[in-house]
């Protein structure tokens, strides 16, 4: 009787302790998501109109999984994994991957944060939101998202480590292994960044690196026609960014520059794409905002002296119904110099002269 009663003791301890341990270590998952579906009307595509369906203009459409588990003294375990997907059609985005948005898990605490997964670069996470594109969708892009603000690319196989912020600063790091045995750099990937976020102001610089880019972050396939051509044989790809917004009262505004550096691009000499891009948004009411903006892209061309320019004017206006869905319109034109095609970035084809213009209606909802 007495063992049975010192057995019975020592399970209730354990039960015990395993609550304690339990209630000690917190966690929590959320489901979230954007679905961005609406009509699409284009000037000129291989010479001719086109009014299509498209979905995910204004942000990409998605449903995700974030995760966090209280480890204690201040450490959290993380987790995101991210769809990408297509309500048109019920199709997988980014390739056909399952989770080809972001997947990745890590450790957050005082020291900062690290992850490692299918994550994105800092041209991205930090200069994106100083541009039209990063405030109102993806037609603004600059040239094709030649720059990745628009995050056309994400990066496998990448370690990221971010610091806490120090009075508005934060810093950042990332390295993508290439996985080539006996060859660590090919097609690895560096990226770095720092951004400042102070009341009113917010301002970001960056720079990536990418070895081999067609095969690192392209998947081997063929992107915007205003740079296509180039990533082929690019045996690297540079880029750089940096910008700011201010808000004052009901108005928001940004600048920003990119330079993005193919080289060996063309006839093994480099070829260099400049970007220089001042917006403007206003909210009439708390429920509806308008925008517009210009960018002016100047490609240089080393091996042939060709120096193609690309002027686009975009403009937004979004009405938010609620906190979680809104409706909008949008318009925009890119104009090449002679003997340029255009094509905006996500429009299916490039026009047959050097002029493409859009309108777009569509509806957002975030849950």
């Amino acid at each position: 009787m007495n063992r049975t009663k010192t057995f019975a003791a020592a399970v209730m301890a354990c039960a015990g302790a395993a609550t304690t341990s339990h209630a000690f270590a917190q966690s929590s998952v959320t489901l979230y998501g954007i679905v961005d579906e609406g009509l699409t009307y284009t000037t000129n595509q291989n010479g001719h109109s086109n009014l299509q369906m498209q979905s995910g203009v204004s942000q990409g459409s998605r449903w995700g999984l974030r995760g966090n588990e209280d480890l204690g003294g201040g450490m959290r375990a993380i987790f995101v994994l991210e769809n990408g997907f297509d309500p048109s059609t019920g199709a997988l985005g980014q390739n056909g991957r399952l989770f080809g948005r972001s997947a990745y898990v890590g450790l957050d605490s005082r020291f900062g944060t690290l992850t490692l997964g299918r994550q994105y670069e800092f041209m991205t996470d930090y200069v994106a939101p100083v541009s039209a594109q990063g405030q109102w969708g993806i037609y603004f892009a600059h040239a094709g998202d030649v720059d990745n603000l628009n995050g056309t690319f994400r990066v496998n196989n990448a370690a990221k480590y971010q610091t806490p912020s120090f009075g508005g600063f934060h810093l950042g790091v990332l390295y993508s292994f290439g996985g080539q045995p006996g060859s660590f750099a090919t097609n690895s990937l560096v990226s770095v960044g720092a951004n400042y976020n102070n009341g009113p102001l917010y301002a970001a610089a960056a720079y990536t690196h990418i070895n081999s880019p067609y095969a690192a972050v392209f998947d081997s396939l063929p992107k915007n026609a205003l740079y296509t051509r180039y990533l082929p044989s690019a045996t690297s790809q540079e880029i750089y960014g940096l910008g700011a917004t201010y808000v004052l009262g009901s108005f928001k505004f940004g600048l920003n520059a990119t330079r993005t550096v193919f080289h060996s691009g063309l006839d093994g000499a480099n070829v260099d794409f400049n970007n220089y891009e001042a917006w403007l948004g206003y909210y009439i009411s708390p429920a509806l905002q308008v925008g517009g903006g210009y960018t002016l892209t100047d490609v240089d061309e080393h091996a042939t002296g060709n120096k193609p320019r690309y002027q686009q004017a975009n403009l937004m206006l979004d009405y938010f119904l609620s906190k979680r869905t809104d409706v909008y319109a949008m318009a925009a034109c890119l104009t090449g110099s002679s003997g340029t095609h255009a094509q905006m970035d996500y429009v299916t084809a490039a026009s047959s002269s050097n002029r493409q213009a859009l309108v777009r209606v569509g509806i957002r909802h975030k849950f």
